[in-house]
Order: structure tokens, then C-alpha cells, then sequence
């Protein structure tokens, strides 16, 4: 039995893919978690210790090994910071957050180029505005989701990013230009839908459609490099992504768990680049928000 479930663990580690999303999305959910697998090895340890069984001892390797190859180079140290690097958070800072003064400062100590922050409501953005003003003096907001920047933004716009059946005031996206030291770059800022979690299995079938929409949007823009900073309720092992991790660089090293905040099991906010590398990735500390921010630090081409 150690075997089988060594072999199954190790399968689902290195093809993920052959799980079905036909049933209840189990694929899906499956790669929202696919990590955790790694917990096999450590359950397979301690009965082959229990049971002084060579072939559990023997079996685990196999799952090791694949999980190594899947996930080890995220626990790799990085390459040094360089002179063509930016560093940007991305943080969705809750709706329901009673101290957007006090997450503003906190995104700002970490000392970014960028920060996009989703779920700005009306009553909290002018507290993010002066909170971030000195620093970061320039800021695109558009619906619920912003960008503050320490370089000039041009070019602004919303980003249609809305699935069917959903009201007209939903506005989630944007696109706009920084105009940093290195040169131009397009970044797009996004919330998609979110997925639940039923009876059935996994609905996500309107963040696939957002998804969709903008991977199309990312694939039609003309400049380059160009990065993508969101909370896109996915993990980017998550097939329902796919229309933006085929076209884009996620991170190089970290996990960077930012979900749920108290007890971070996954990262649904993403950092995403073309034409420049997503060098590393890593959770800042909790704010007044049900994420955690991530840093994420990019190397311009």
C-alpha cells in the first residue's frame, strides 16, 4: 500500500494535469494545494520508522524525488539584487480592512517601485492617497483596484476583465505605463473572480473566464516588458491560469503562501512578467487584510 500511494503522490507531483477538471474542478483544486503533496514523504517517514519497513523507507524516495524536481528550486537562493531590478508588492488589502493607514505605511516600509492593491472602497482610498502620497507620488485607480508608483504613469485605462452575467460596476482591472529609470514598462493590474468551494467541487468557472479575458489582453499588448500584479485567486500550478502562466514568467524562487492570512496555505497573489524575470517572491508580514502582501523583486531583460 506505501507503494502505491508513494507512486500516486509522486504522480500527481509531476502531472498534476492528468487529475480531471470534468468533476467538480478536482484538477483545479488539486493544483491549488499541489505543494502540500510533499506532506506524503513525511507520513510515509514516520510509518516506515514505526513499522521499521524498508519498502515504506524505499517507496518514499520516489515522491521526494518528484517533489524536489517540482518545487525545489523555490528554495534556492537567489542571484544578488541588481542594477536593473524593480521591486514591486502586490497586496489585496481587504474590503474590510479597519486600518488602511497602517497597511499603506507597512507596504511602504518594504520600499517598492510599485504597489497595486486591490479591494479599495470608497470610504478607504483617500487614506491610502495620503498615506502614500509622499513616496508615492504617483497613483492610477480604477474601480477597485490601484497601482501607486515612485516613477510617472501614463496611459492609463480600465481593463475589461469582466465575465458574463456580472453587473456593470464590477471593475477590476487596469493597465498603465511606468516610466522607470530602465525604460517603459506596461503594468496591468487585475482581481479576478473568486472561486468557492460546494458540494460539487471547486466553481471557478467565472475566474477561468476572466482569466481568459486577460491573458488575451496581456497576449494583444505591444510593449515591452510587461508585468502583471494581482490577487488572481489562483495558484500558478493552476490549470484555470494557464491563459497567463503560458504567456508569462512567474517566480523564480519562494512559495510566498499568502492565503489565508492567519494560516497562509496558498498564493493566489500573483507577480507575472514578459520579457523580464520574476527573480524571487516572499510574503511581508500581516497587515488589517485576509492576505498577505507579497514582495516580489523583477529583473528587467
Amino acid at each position: 500500500m506505501s507503494a502505491v500511494v508513494a507512486g500516486l503522490a509522486a504522480g500527481l507531483v509531476l502531472f498534476p494535469g492528468l487529475a480531471p477538471n470534468s468533476v467538480g474542478r478536482l484538477g483545479s483544486l488539486l493544483e491549488a494545494f499541489l505543494p502540500w503533496l510533499g506532506l506524503v514523504v513525511v507520513v510515509l517517514l514516520g510509518v516506515g520508522l514505526l513499522r521499521r519497513s524498508a519498502v515504506t523507507l524505499l517507496a518514499l524516495l520516489l515522491p521526494a524525488a518528484a517533489w524536489t524536481y517540482t518545487f525545489g528550486g523555490l528554495l534556492l537562493p537567489g542571484a544578488p539584487p541588481g542594477a536593473r531590478d524593480l521591486v514591486v508588492v502586490q497586496h489585496n488589502v481587504s474590503d474590510e480592512n479597519t486600518d488602511p493607514a497602517g497597511t499603506a505605511r507597512a507596504l511602504a516600509a518594504a520600499g517598492p517601485d510599485l504597489i497595486a492593491l486591490e479591494e479599495l472602497v470608497p470610504s478607504a482610498l483617500p487614506v491610502y492617497e495620503r498615506a502614500l502620497a509622499r513616496e508615492y507620488p504617483h497613483h492610477a485607480v480604477r474601480g477597485t483596484v490601484g497601482l501607486w508608483s515612485r516613477h510617472p504613469l501614463t496611459g492609463t485605462r480600465p481593463l475589461d476583465i469582466k465575465p458574463e452575467g456580472i453587473g456593470e460596476d464590477w471593475r477590476r482591472g487596469l493597465r498603465t505605463s511606468a516610466r522607470t529609470p530602465h525604460g517603459d514598462i506596461a503594468v496591468y493590474v487585475a482581481h479576478l473572480p473568486s472561486v468557492r468551494l460546494g458540494a460539487g467541487g471547486l466553481v471557478s468557472h467565472r475566474r477561468d473566464e476572466s482569466a481568459g479575458l486577460l491573458g488575451r489582453a496581456v497576449a494583444a499588448e505591444t510593449r515591452d516588458p510587461v508585468v502583471l500584479l494581482g490577487d488572481l485567486n489562483g495558484t500558478v500550478d493552476d490549470r484555470g491560469l494557464a491563459p497567463l502562466t503560458t504567456r508569462m514568467n512567474v517566480a523564480e524562487r519562494g512559495f510566498a503562501f499568502s492565503y489565508p492570512a492567519g494560516l497562509p496555505l496558498t498564493r493566489i497573489d500573483q507577480v507575472m512578467a514578459r520579457s523580464a524575470t520574476v527573480a524571487d517572491i516572499r510574503a511581508l508580514p500581516a497587515t488589517g487584510s485576509d492576505h498577505l502582501p507579497v514582495a516580489a523583486r523583477i529583473t528587467l531583460d
